[in-house]
């Protein structure tokens, strides 16, 4: 199943509260962490560029991750949003074992 670690970031704490709730709510994600405010400096067409953002670290598995990206670029307000995914190597099997449970996709 594989557990990975995907993130992104976002322009301040409301978009990223936003897309935390929206990727938990689809089933996407087990946990969503937000970290404060960081300064991102970037090159962007051509220009040397600063922006102060908020990251997400988000726990999810590779089944889910094409849906999770979709995701993630519908809903984002960048044109192109950072989403790097991350493989979990090792991990505390209850923990991974949850991640796996919390993005089943789940029938009635």
């Amino acid at each position: 199943m594989g557990t990975i670690l995907v993130i992104s970031t976002l322009p301040d704490r409301d978009h990223a509260e936003k897309m935390a709730h929206f990727l938990i709510e689809q089933q996407l994600a087990a946990c969503v962490n937000i970290l404060p405010s960081v300064t991102s400096v970037y090159r962007w067409q051509g220009k040397v560029e600063s922006a102060d953002e908020t990251i997400l670290l988000i726990k999810t598995t590779m089944a889910r991750y094409p849906d999770l990206e979709a995701a993630i670029k519908d809903q984002h307000p960048y044109e192109l949003p950072e989403i790097i995914a991350v493989p979990v190597s090792s991990g505390l099997s209850a923990y991974l074992e949850w991640v796996a449970t919390e993005t089943s996709i789940k029938t009635n």
